[in-house]
């Protein structure tokens, strides 16, 4: 998609979304502490970005969350 820049904190308000892929791509910055809110998302691909930060602890709270690539 040639996604560049930081990811739109917008997204955690799509709180019925079950899958979100936005690898490879240009995308900088930390994961939205609005992603938090996406508790039915069990799929979740960040890899191939130049994301920073550390991992934020919200993560741990997306019960249904059953893939999650950082790489």
């Amino acid at each position: 998609n040639k996604l560049i820049g930081s990811i739109p904190s917008e997204l955690g308000s799509l709180t019925s979304l079950t899958s979100l892929s936005l690898y490879s791509n240009d995308l900088v910055g930390t994961i939205p502490a609005s992603f938090g809110q996406l508790t039915k998302l069990e799929e979740l691909d960040l890899s191939s970005n130049a994301l920073t930060g550390q991992l934020p602890r919200f993560l741990c709270d997306l019960t249904a969350l059953k893939l999650l690539d950082l790489s």
